[in-house]
């Protein structure tokens, strides 16, 4: 295993790989010989036929099923819309509630899935937010013909508040989807087969192995060149010369079978591209190969990049960012709205904290302390008070036992925590006060964390960004892994959100931070 045969010819021994005899990379071309006439047409008949080895039984790398995302997420649909709608038209003492609910579920659900909303990149657009609001508007006019043609009793003012639950449960199983994953069970994991030049692919190895929230598992590497290629846990399976060579394709389908790769992750560079990458692309797809090309643009949502092609090039426009606009001010909307609620329907839970925090310690009910948030500006941030009353003193004599790297400073048996600090922390109830911030239009329900001003001081120019939007009660960061992660990991995290945010993700987030809370990891 490890090494591509080529039969039928008067070569023998490995071919493309590790200890191979490689073409020469300069002077003058090779005579061609019978011997190598041969080889050429043995590799052209192994481009339509590969018959490298695959494994020691002989079998090809198995079908995996597809993932079960697009129709969880159309169940999903018909049942956020149905269930709500079928409660309000009963309680609306409508006529046929379930077949009017069961209709208008399946008519969602329908209408989701012709406009691609179910696939990885949607082939309608808008998409977000602003795109479910656009299917939601379809769906009323569609049930309006429905109403019409059957002659329905329904009441149309009563059925279109019947359907509006569907909204936002629709946009918050999309930026489920959407949004970066932290490694979910039963997940279809792709595993990758690298290819490219030695920085590159070192770049792009790091970058998957530093993180779990993809689904793509880096099982060996194929450097271009001679330039000298060391990875951690990553097998090098081969090596491409400097040049184009008649073996790119075969060696890199023998790293595909010899490792049961599904996908090969190419980063191009100067000795990778153009003709050659064409031809390794067309030899990887006959051999039933999936191929995916890095790109320079990280930290750049798919959403935000639409590929166009002129005079026979391939584009990549990239949206700015959300600053303004329907989203930002339905952001704020759904912000305050959402923190009015909270605070009225946790009222009895706050009392309840508050009272145990004033018994259980000295010391005020509530810490106030002035953090920075958008454009930084300073506020005055309210937790309930989890600390002992002289904290801040002590924070110095503390400085040496960080335990985090960057302006941070964290312990995980920080000695100023009192008991029933702890227990706050670990459920993240000592965060609900800050609810009021939210009303009053300091943060928002999502964003990132609002630093200390002697934080913020020690930004550089890329960590200063993540103060172009407003801080967050919770965020990218809670929901992986929060206090675990290194300081340079939240930075990234939170650069993504500030440049990636829209509404969906938004709902998204706030759904996966419940079950973080849960799950409880990383808060001390």
């Amino acid at each position: 295993m490890g090494h591509v045969e080529i039969p039928d010819t008067d070569l023998s021994g490995p071919v493309g790989l590790r200890g191979a005899p490689r073409p020469r990379t300069g002077g003058a071309p090779r005579p061609r010989t019978a011997a190598s006439r041969n080889r050429t047409a043995a590799l052209e008949q192994l481009w339509r036929a590969p018959t490298a080895q695959r494994d020691p039984a002989g079998r090809a790398p198995a079908r995996r099923r597809p993932a079960p995302g697009p129709a969880l997420a159309a169940l999903t649909d018909l049942l956020g819309l149905a269930g709500p709608a079928w409660l309000l038209l009963h309680a609306g003492d409508q006529p046929h509630p379930v077949a009017a609910a069961a209709v208008a579920g399946l008519v969602w659900a329908g209408l989701r899935g012709a406009r691609g909303r179910y696939t990885h990149r949607p082939r309608t657009a808008p998409g977000g937010a602003l795109g479910t609001v656009g299917d939601w508007l379809v769906l009323i006019g569609l049930l309006a013909v429905l109403h019409t043609a059957a002659g329905s009793p329904v009441d149309p003012a009563t059925a279109v508040v019947a359907v509006a639950p569907g909204l936002p449960a629709a946009a918050a199983v999309a930026g489920l989807r959407r949004w970066p994953r932290s490694g979910r069970r039963g997940h279809r994991v792709r595993r990758v087969l690298l290819v490219g030049e030695a920085s590159a692919v070192g770049r792009a190895a790091e970058l998957l192995n530093s993180r779990t929230d993809h689904d793509y598992c880096l099982v060996a590497a194929i450097p271009v060149g001679a330039a000298r290629l060391e990875l951690d846990g990553v097998q090098v399976t081969g090596r491409l010369a400097s040049c184009p060579a008649d073996d790119d394709v075969t060696t890199v389908l023998g790293g595909v079978y010899a490792h049961t790769a599904d996908l090969v992750l190419v980063a191009p560079g100067p000795q990778l591209t153009g003709d050659r990458l064409h031809r390794l692309g067309w030899g990887l797809h006959d051999g039933g190969v999936a191929l995916s090309v890095v790109s320079e643009l990280s930290g750049v949502a798919a959403e935000r990049v639409r590929p166009v092609t002129a005079a026979g090039l391939t584009l990549l426009h990239i949206a700015p960012p959300l600053r303004g606009g329907p989203q930002a001010a339905l952001k704020n909307v759904l912000d305050r709205t959402g923190a009015l609620l909270g605070l009225l329907a946790l009222t009895p839970l706050l009392l309840a904290v508050a009272l145990s925090v004033r018994l259980s310690s000295r010391g005020p009910v509530f810490h106030r302390q002035v953090r920075q948030g958008q454009h930084n500006r300073p506020f005055t941030m309210w937790k309930f008070r989890t600390m002992v009353a002289d904290a801040e003193n002590l924070k110095a004599q503390l400085a040496a036992s960080n335990e985090v790297d960057g302006p941070l400073f964290k312990m995980r048996g920080d000695p100023r925590v009192t008991p029933v600090g702890r227990l706050l922390r670990r459920t993240s109830l000592d965060e609900l006060p800050q609810l009021f911030n939210v009303l009053l239009g300091h943060m928002s329900l999502v964003g990132p964390r609002p630093p200390l001003p002697e934080e913020a001081s020690r930004y550089d120019e890329r960590e200063h960004r993540r103060l172009a939007v407003k801080p967050g009660l919770t965020g990218l960061w809670q929901v992986s892994g929060r206090s675990d992660l290194t300081w340079q990991e939240t930075v990234s995290l939170d650069l993504w959100y500030v440049d990636n945010w829209s509404v969906a993700a938004d709902l998204g987030l706030l759904a996966r931070t419940v079950r973080a809370v849960a799950d409880g990891r990383g808060a001390y």
